[in-house]
């Protein structure tokens, strides 16, 4: 596998995955009592709502123009007669829709930028312009509508003075019912939408992400900045987005892990790959759900080619992950898993405070099976991090202080967490995060909180059966002692601000005229210019993200001086 040594200094490319989780009432509950997912009650977490095949009549597997105005109109009867239901965009009301609409943002013209060069697609030190130019002017409200479909939106993408025709635009992610019309939403783009061979510097796909809830515009980059030094984490950068010819301000501009992200890493396009979406109820443990595929496919979203082989050697991993007692892991687990890349992933996530991490749902992050049949653990979804808890549930719904074992959800709830059949259920007065008898987070040592972030416990969730990667591994004296000193690690290296600081000092400067001259970006620009380094510990000041008040944040420098403090001083407390 291949490496990459980040400098202290803005000379790497930079990277960047904040995903966000697919959120929609098809997911929720059904009204049967069957879990979420395929069959009656619509998709679940891990499937679009496919809306192309009925609309598309000239059987060219896209919606032209008229075609998507029927889908459009379609959809507006159903938001009518459904009630709202769906609070989707323009037709219904999700969290932020009610938000007073921005004003235009500055004009740009292709002739007013300067094309950045030769420089590499994902170059950090480079700020690129992207104009997007779609035909119809209620483009925004059709992204709306159409989001958590299989429906993109035509536009001419013009990068550097070149022409890509016919990308296709979609919203991507929750965090688009998080904002009101007119804000800023997450985009993937399909470079390849219409022409196969299509490429913009080799690449075929764009995830533009909006910074939702994180005003620095730059925490998930830093993150992966730092996890590339010790495992494959996805290039990015920062790009200003024009659309027909208006400044929609800035975007993190995020590579996708794809054939060509596992080229770069592994030497080849071979092997298996999945997604594990994020969801309120995340449930991807890699717990053993017995042998039949099935019980998987609404969990694991296969990314590579759909083989049976493929999802045999999951279930092997989670098999073997399950059943093997601890003494025996260390025996037959490498063969299956790479360890170290394992531990250094859990360690990333705490001594960086993911607080939408596997410790607190059990979700958001890719798994890649090599040509060896090994499997690599991959960061998606990092765009809470270097900040405060936010007290979510963990892996499931919420005990007290809003942290606890996940809701009944019947004999597979029980099986998908990895948790025995008898133990507690949402409502019990059982430990807050952990397993029995211990401390709030579930790990021993200091205490944490679900509102805390440099006091969390190195070894959160340790003794938690349904945080199942974290138990197994960490029950292992060895690579327990091991994952300490790769937080330490972490924490002396990259959380001393006489590293971090320069990096996100160039990266603030970087963009501070774009996101000042903004009228869309979620977060104010107040909040932006204290992100930095001012203490925004106060949580109903006017430096708190818009829609988002009342929420406690920290600045970046804030948090990496307090975890770093804490993490060196930590000693670990674990009794068997």
């Amino acid at each position: 596998m291949k490496r990459c040594s980040i400098p202290t200094r803005i000379t790497p490319a930079w990277v960047c995955t904040v995903a966000f989780a697919t959120i929609s009432l098809a997911s929720a509950q059904r009204p049967d009592g069957a879990p979420p997912g395929r069959g009656p009650g619509g998709p679940g977490f891990n499937q679009k709502r496919e809306i192309v095949e009925k609309f598309d009549q000239n059987d060219d597997d896209r919606l032209n123009a008229e075609e998507r105005r029927a889908a459009f109109e379609s959809l507006q009867k159903e938001e009518v007669e459904g009630g709202n239901r769906r609070r989707r965009g323009p037709f219904g009301r999700g969290r932020g829709q009610d938000q007073e609409p921005p004003k235009p943002g500055p004009k740009v013209a292709l002739e007013d930028v300067k094309p950045a060069g030769d420089a590499d697609f994902y170059d950090m030190k480079t700020l690129r312009t992207l104009f997007f130019e779609f035909e119809d002017s209620d483009w925004e409200k059709q992204l709306i509508a159409f989001n958590d479909t299989d429906v993109e939106i035509p536009a001419t993408l013009t990068v550097d003075g070149d022409v890509y025709k016919e990308v296709g635009v979609r919203v991507r992610g929750a965090s688009s019912s998080h904002v009101g019309e007119g804000y800023q939403r997450p985009l993937n783009i399909s470079i390849d939408y219409v022409h196969d061979d299509q490429r913009l510097d080799g690449y075929k796909t764009l995830n533009l992400h909006n910074s939702n809830n994180d005003p620095s515009m730059m925490r998930a980059v830093l993150y992966l900045m730092i996890a590339r030094d010790y495992i494959p984490a996805a290039k990015a950068n920062l790009v200003r987005v024009v659309i027909n010819g208006e400044n929609w301000g800035v975007y993190q501009n995020g590579q996708q892990i794809n054939k060509e992200f596992i080229d770069e890493w592994f030497d080849t396009r071979k092997g298996a790959r999945w997604k594990t979406p994020g969801s309120p109820r995340g449930s991807a443990s890699l717990a053993y759900l017995g042998d039949d595929p099935e019980e998987y496919k609404d969990i694991y979203e296969i990314k590579s080619k759909d083989k049976e082989s493929s999802w045999k050697a999951l279930i092997q991993l989670c098999k073997v992950l399950t059943e093997t007692p601890h003494d025996e892991l260390k025996e037959k687990l490498p063969p299956l898993l790479d360890i170290d890349g394992a531990l250094k992933f859990l360690a990333l996530e705490n001594a960086l405070v993911n607080s939408d991490g596997y410790y607190t749902r059990t979700s958001d992050y890719y798994l890649y099976q090599d040509t060896d049949d090994v499997f690599h653990i991959i960061p998606h979804d990092v765009n809470e991090t270097f900040t405060r808890s936010h007290g979510r549930g963990g892996g499931g719904g919420r005990g007290p202080r809003g942290f606890g074992p996940p809701q009944d959800r019947g004999e597979r709830g029980e099986r998908e967490r990895g948790r025995p059949e008898g133990g507690p259920r949402e409502g019990d007065n059982g430990p807050p995060f952990g397993g029995p008898g211990g401390p709030p987070f579930g790990g021993p040592g200091g205490p944490g909180g679900p509102e805390g972030s440099e006091d969390l416990d190195p070894l959160v969730a340790a003794k938690d059966e349904s945080k199942l990667l974290i138990y197994k591994l960490l029950g292992v004296e060895e690579w327990r002692r091991q994952y300490l000193s790769d937080v330490r690690e972490i924490a002396e290296k990259w959380l001393d601000w006489e590293t971090l600081g320069p990096v996100a000092e160039e990266l603030h400067a970087l963009i501070a005229d774009d996101v000042n001259a903004s009228t869309r970006h979620v977060s104010s620009n107040e909040a932006f210019q204290a992100s930095l380094t001012s203490a925004l510990d106060t949580g109903d000041n006017d430096a708190e993200p818009r829609g988002r008040r009342g929420r406690p944040s920290l600045s970046l420098k804030q948090f990496a001086d307090e975890r770093r403090a804490y993490l060196l001083k930590y000693e670990s407390t674990w009794k068997d």
